[in-house]
C-alpha cells in the first residue's frame, strides 16, 4: 500500500483541542442558572487551600437590566445557596451572595457579586 504524501504535506495543521478551564465552566454554570438576561461583568479567580484540601476562590459579578432581567436576579439570589452544581473534577463547597445593588431609575437594574469556594476533587 502506497501513501500519497502530498495529502500529508498539504494537509493544513488541526487547531489544538482547548479544554475550558474549571473558571469557563463555573462562569458557564452560573449563566445558565442566572438566565439568559444576565451579563457577566466580571469573574475573578484565587488559589485557595487549607491542611487537607485545595482549591480555588472565584468572585463574579453579574448585571441584570430592566424588570424581566431583575426578576431573574432575584431567583437567582434564592437559588444560588441551594443549587448542585455539576462540574467534572470539583465540588462548590460555598456559594454566597456577597452583594445585591438594586437601582429603579432611569430604568431597573440589579448587580449581584457572587463568591463561590471550589475544591478539587479528582480521585
Amino acid at each position: 500500500m502506497l501513501l500519497d504524501l502530498n495529502a500529508f504535506l498539504n494537509a493544513e495543521p488541526k487547531a489544538p483541542r482547548v479544554r475550558p478551564t474549571t473558571g469557563e465552566r463555573l462562569v458557564a454554570a452560573l449563566r445558565k442558572l442566572a438566565g439568559e438576561r444576565a451579563e457577566i461583568v466580571s469573574h475573578s479567580e484565587t488559589a485557595w487551600a487549607s491542611v487537607t484540601f485545595t482549591g480555588s476562590r472565584h468572585t463574579v459579578l453579574l448585571r441584570f437590566n430592566g424588570w424581566e432581567a431583575c426578576d431573574d436576579g432575584e431567583n437567582f439570589v434564592a437559588d444560588l445557596p441551594d443549587h448542585e452544581f455539576t462540574l467534572p473534577c470539583v465540588l462548590v463547597a460555598d456559594a454566597t451572595v456577597t452583594r445585591n445593588e438594586q437601582v429603579l431609575l432611569p430604568e431597573p437594574a440589579m448587580d449581584v457579586e457572587v463568591e463561590l469556594l471550589l475544591l478539587d476533587n479528582r480521585d
